[in-house]
């Protein structure tokens, strides 16, 4: 039997950069024999980040987050597959608040406070972390590497890929988007160039996750 690969979205555009990037990963993960099974967070009825409970920090509890909200079922997902695919758009420096709901309490379950052993997560998941952004690829790529740093530490061995200066709109020219800062002309032109290329990159490392 193939792999279990979660799949979780983390920006709320349908059909545009993030999403069409994980879905090519989740498509990669298939090609290799892999079952998905994928999360919209923009879609989930109402859930929280860490709410500093404590009660993961107890040994009934270890590694379980027990807020119950709706997103029990993604970690409980992701704590009994064999990879993660999460993808998001950079919002304001950062990624969105959704991810970050999710990935406070992905971590904060795993981590001990415990200097003997710190990390109580014995079922490792590699992940790929996707972002994307209208800024160069390297602008926040400093942010990106903390990401992937804490969640080789508590979640598993994660590697990044980053699509920067993304088209946002499929028509600049309207008097809708008042927009100066973008040059319409080269954004259209990368969209068409680089970003096929990071589809197929994506589709390559989704395709590893899932081997």
């Amino acid at each position: 039997m193939g792999k279990k690969i979660i799949v979780v979205n983390a920006g709320p555009r349908k059909g545009w950069n993030t999403d069409t990037l994980i879905t090519e990963a989740a498509k990669g993960a298939e090609a290799a024999g892999a079952v998905t099974e994928r999360f919209d967070l923009f879609k989930l009825e109402r859930y929280t980040g860490c709410i500093s409970c404590f009660g993961c920090k107890k040994e009934k509890n270890k590694g379980h987050c027990i807020c119950r909200d709706a997103l029990t079922p993604v970690l409980d997902a992701v704590r009994g597959s064999d990879g993660l695919i999460i993808g998001s758009p950079n919002y304001l420096g950062d990624l969105t608040a959704s991810f970050r709901a999710l990935y406070e309490r992905l971590i904060f379950q795993n981590l001990t406070y415990n200097l003997e052993t710190p990390c109580c997560n014995e079922h490792p998941v590699p992940v790929l972390l996707i972002m994307t952004s209208n800024a160069p690829d390297t602008a926040y790529l400093d942010k990106l590497q903390n990401y992937q740093q804490t969640f080789s530490r508590f979640v598993g061995p994660a590697q990044i890929l980053v699509s920067g200066n993304t088209l946002q709109l499929k028509d600049y020219s309207s008097t809708d988007w008042p927009w100066t800062m973008f040059d319409p002309e080269a954004k259209k032109t990368r969209h068409e160039t680089v970003f096929p290329e990071e589809m197929k990159k994506a589709f390559e490392m989704g395709k590893t996750l899932g081997q």
